[in-house]
């Protein structure tokens, strides 16, 4: 059954080189009961971890069944150790959090039969620990933990037992119990390999095998008559490779509770690792909220400005509040307003503008507010079509009436809660009637676009404010495409009108309300991404402790690693398990980042209140960044932990 042929293998301390085994050859065939003894160094626990395929020989060949498995892949033996070898080791290796019956059961995880718990049931009564099936290991006597160790060995009905001084921290009686198990296995045909110093051990073995300076020394019969249950096993080396990959369901649910089991362990250093995550989802939920936020509050205000508009008016930016000589400066009129609504089929809309601060009264009620005097135009080009009365008509501007259409603050000042509609209001101490009120349009920097009133510019002009020109003219062209040359003809039109030869880009200014909007939607739009970069930066954070975390537990867990891959657990079961638990710190401080954040967020709009606008891609985002942060950071603890030796992993102190 097992056959090695001149096997050699070293280890190296630094530079210098120890040889475990020197051109060992060994035959044992199945159901043989074989005791191996030697001094400390022997390089008899070496042997039996060749033979148990924890480790490869540097040189020679190991041929299990009749197949050579020397040159088989990590994946290959680990499925082989899970059905054809079970351990019993001298430090028992259970896992501390899990009860017997889940440490029995562990090594079916790894072959897809973890729901078939009944055979672990089995096994563990077979030990006689029935009544100790939900113990914790530090609830168990050191002769209960080994038999739990020998159930675990069982589960899976392999055909060769190897026992590692199983009986090295025991009593007299626990020692007697379980060499009583392991001789009862052996009549049942199973093929017994034990590792041990003592002779009283060694007389349960049907034979001896004495080994020194890495060679076998002697190999003889403890009984004259050597008899061995040859009966062979309906498991087969088929082409080399046996086992089945288990369900992946299974693995994964599996995985995902043992990484509950890790957390729940280990309370603090998860609350810290999670709290990591949630400060930066939340902060990402928060930032893409305000910027979000404030992209709503610029696009409203841009619908204010209306669309496709030209802005028209006397003076540029660098003359404003600069007293130029006579004739520099374009006094905008009747002409002009009259010239531009003919200058072409792409003009759609025209309306002037005039005008001055006032003082308002209603009652016992007085208001200053900014007065403009508009055309009947404005209100479709503005956005300012009332959302109570109505807007005043052409024939009301050409009679220059006394009509008013006030903006939210100014009526909320004078009228309260009231309906401000028909009623009669003072505008330097002229009567105005209310006909309409505008809709609510909010600041635009530190200005209150509702303290406001407009009313006809022939009004305004005639009436109140005893202007000849007017302040601007909005333009409204027909599409996007048309306001670069309409721009260009305007332009020309004013030069001609007014004379101009000198100074002329000091004389007037046109603006493209299209350019502004493009200007204020692309820095909205890089603030947005600024505030969201911020933000990230404490994901990565996050993710920093992550990583640290898993590499703590990577190495606090080497020996529950080494112990995993000896039953079974190949490295891609490794690595799953270890992103599996990195994954779910991540969600979990994701999803609750995602509430603070969405708690942040209202608390900045209803005590700040600053506009915040949640959004689901900003959730997306935040969801998406959060489970990157738990593969990217988990990847490399995970790798870690997957590429540990098995054997420098369960000698790990």
């Amino acid at each position: 059954m097992i056959e090695l042929k001149n096997v050699y293998k070293s280890y190296y301390t630094g530079k210098v080189e120890i040889k475990a085994l020197e051109d060992v050859s060994l035959t044992i065939d199945k159901g043989e009961f074989v005791a191996i003894m030697g001094p400390s160094g022997s390089g008899k626990s070496t042997l039996l971890h060749i033979v148990g395929l924890l480790d490869r020989p540097d040189k020679g060949s190991y041929i299990l069944n009749g197949i050579d498995v020397s040159g088989f892949s990590e994946e290959r033996l680990a499925c082989l150790r899970n059905e054809f070898i079970g351990f019993v080791f001298q430090q028992f290796h259970l896992l501390t959090r899990m009860s017997a019956l889940e440490n029995v059961a562990l090594p079916l995880v790894y072959c897809g039969k973890y729901s078939q718990k009944q055979k672990a049931i089995e096994k563990i009564r077979l030990v006689g620990l029935t009544d100790r099936l939900y113990h914790k290991p530090n609830e168990l006597s050191g002769g209960q933990q080994q038999r739990v160790a020998i159930a675990r060995a069982l589960v899976n009905e392999p055909l060769i037992i190897l026992a590692d001084e199983p009986t090295g921290n025991l009593d007299t009686k626990s020692e007697e119990e379980i060499m009583g198990i392991l001789s009862e296995l052996h009549k049942q045909g199973k093929t017994i390999i034990v590792v041990t110093h003592e002779p009283e051990i060694a007389r349960y073995a049907k034979r001896l095998i004495r080994m020194r300076d890495g060679k076998i020394i002697s190999d003889q019969p403890t009984d004259k008559i050597r008899t061995y249950d040859n009966r062979l096993s309906d498991k087969k080396l088929s082409n080399g490779v046996y086992c089945k990959k288990g369900a992946w369901l299974t693995k994964f649910l599996e995985y995902f509770r043992q990484a509950i089991f890790s957390m729940t362990a280990h309370k603090l250093r998860t609350g810290l690792s999670i709290l990591g995550i949630l400060i930066g989802v939340s902060a990402v939920i928060a930032m893409l909220a305000l910027g979000e936020g404030a992209k709503q509050s610029v696009q409203k205000e841009l619908a204010s400005l209306g669309s496709n508009l030209l802005n028209v008016q006397t003076g540029s930016f660098r003359s404003r509040g600069i007293a130029l000589e006579q004739g520099v400066i374009a006094r905008l009129n009747q002409q002009d307003l009259d010239a531009i609504k003919k200058i072409s089929k792409a003009v759609k809309r025209v309306s002037p503008r005039v005008s001055g601060r006032a003082q308002i009264v209603y009652q016992n009620h007085n208001w200053n507010t900014l007065v403009e005097g508009v055309g009947v135009e404005y209100a479709l080009m503005r956005a300012s079509v009332p959302v109570t009365g109505r807007f005043f008509t052409e024939q009301e501007l050409r009679q220059r009436e006394k009509i008013a259409v006030l903006g939210v603050t100014v009526a909320t000042n004078l009228f309260g809660e009231n309906n401000p509609v028909g009623k009669i209001i003072k505008i330097n101490q002229i009567n105005f009637r209310v006909i309409g009120v505008l809709p609510a349009k909010g600041f635009s920097g530190f200005r209150d676009q509702d303290d406001t009133i407009l009313i006809p510019y022939t009004t305004a002009m005639y009436r109140l404010l005893g202007k000849q020109y007017f302040d601007n003219i909005f333009v409204e062209a027909s599409s996007s495409e048309d306001l670069e040359n309409l721009q260009q003809q305007i332009r020309s039109l004013i030069v001609k009108q007014h004379r101009l030869t000198k100074n002329t880009d000091d004389a007037f200014e046109i603006r493209n309300m299209a350019e502004i909007r493009s200007a204020l939607e692309s820095t909205t739009k890089t603030m947005t991404i600024l505030l969201g970069s911020i933000a990230a930066i404490s994901l990565l954070v996050g993710g920093i402790g992550i990583m640290n975390i898993m590499l703590v537990s990577v190495t606090e867990r080497t020996r529950e690693i080494g112990l995993r891959k000896a039953i079974g657990a190949n490295n891609e079961d490794i690595m799953a398990q270890f992103l599996i638990e990195a994954l779910l710190l991540s969600l979990i401080g994701g999803i609750l980042g995602i509430f603070l954040g969405s708690g942040i967020s209202f608390l900045l709009s209803s005590v700040a209140h600053w506009t915040v606008r949640i959004s689901f891609v900003s959730i997306a985002v935040a969801c998406f960044f959060s489970i990157s942060v738990g593969v990217i950071f988990g990847l490399w603890p995970a790798r870690q932990a997957a590429q540990l030796d098995p054997i420098q992993a369960l000698r790990y102190e």
